[in-house]
């Protein structure tokens, strides 16, 4: 069996544009309802920098300009139901200051995994801490135990790991295999040991299994596929907004020319690349074609194994419901196949018993 843990980057746009009640409290509304149609389970993955942001703007100014009150009672509708709040982290929000309509970022702090181990401890536990003291109201039993690193930043690794594991972190779910950066954040993530069988991590290396790793990665289900399936209405918007929102307003590190850019543009095309899950960008029939053949390559799987996707609040449209709702139905007539899932309900000893026996993902 296949669990699905269906993840939602819960945030505004990377360059700090945007209201959070139109990006983040209304999609997810819309979302929780539809989920909760199908019996489904949504984890939100909060983006915690940004809303402490929020809630410093509304104690100073004496307004909830950001919907900061609006935010904390969705999380609590959400936990207090059978969904999920996680945290996932963008230091760059840490020291931002709202100015000119958009959150000005400090990009100095933007790539997370070259934070060095005691700022990364620090602001991973107050953002653990946050979530527990917000949220054990709504459930009593409830417990931040999963992270997930802003634009997936988990390269290099020890420090990272070493602060999760410090901050009783005992999930990531920051990678996805042959994912990989060099502008803002840095990464490779090619040689990671398997595209959604989670490992727990060895230390020095988050694409490399150690059989006494204390935290376990859950990698974001991805596939290594040509250009052409990338090509949906869905992902161009994706790409339009991206645009708008630039990434970077404000930050002066060095920049790609304009030939260079081209240059490794055409040379991409005739390479294969990471196709996440993705339920704000994949069509649904594509969605259910990837869980299929996810399905197909584990058929005899020791134990149940956990399939993430991942989507963005401030990118879901409605289009995307009517494709996230044909995924939902799939999944729903096929009980025996498949289960909606948090990553609570994942049995990570069995995994960890039998992850010797599950094939890694070819690197080539």
């Amino acid at each position: 069996m296949l669990q699905l843990v269906f993840t939602l980057d819960y945030e505004i746009h990377g360059n700090g544009d945007g209201c959070p009640l139109e990006l983040m409290v209304e999609p997810t509304d819309r979302m929780l309802d539809l989920f909760d149609c199908y019996g489904a389970k949504l984890t939100i993955m909060a983006e915690v920098a940004e809303i402490l942001r929020f809630r410093e703007h509304a104690v100073t100014t004496g307004r909830d300009q950001f919907g900061y009150e609006a935010i904390v009672g969705q999380l609590r509708r959400a936990v207090a139901s059978a969904h999920d709040v996680q945290l996932h982290l963008h230091p760059s929000y840490c020291r931002a200051v709202y100015r000119d309509g958009r959150w000005q970022q400090d990009y100095a702090s933007y790539d997370l995994a070259r934070l060095g181990h005691d700022r990364l401890v620090k602001l991973i536990g107050v953002g653990k801490a946050y979530l527990e003291d917000t949220l054990r109201g709504a459930r009593s039993h409830y417990t931040c135990s999963v992270f997930r690193a802003g634009h997936w930043s988990m390269h290099p690794s020890r420090d990272v790991v070493e602060a999760l594991a410090t901050d009783g972190i005992r999930i990531d779910t920051s990678v996805f295999k042959w994912g990989r950066r060099d502008s803002l954040v840095k990464f490779d993530y090619g040689a990671a040991w398997h595209r959604f069988v989670p490992w727990p991590i060895d230390v020095a290396d988050v694409c490399k299994p150690d059989p006494m790793g204390s935290v376990f990665e859950v990698p974001i289900c991805a596939e290594h596929r040509p250009w052409w399936a990338f090509v949906t209405l869905y992902r161009l918007h994706r790409m339009l907004q991206s645009r708008v929102h630039r990434l970077g307003v404000g930050y002066s590190g060095n920049k790609t020319n304009s030939i260079s850019s081209i240059t490794r543009a055409a040379g991409s095309a005739f390479k294969r690349h990471a196709w996440k899950l993705d339920f704000n960008q994949c069509t649904g029939r594509q969605l259910v074609r990837a869980l299929r053949r996810a399905e197909r390559e584990n058929r005899g799987a020791p134990c149940a194994l956990p399939i993430v996707l991942i989507g963005h609040s401030n990118f879901f449209t409605r289009a995307n419901v009517r494709n996230l709702r044909l995924v939902l139905e799939y999944v729903a007539r096929r009980q025996n196949r498949f289960a909606f899932a948090r990553f609570d309900e994942v049995d990570f000893d069995a995994i960890r018993r039998g992850f010797h026996g599950a094939r890694s993902t070819d690197n080539a």
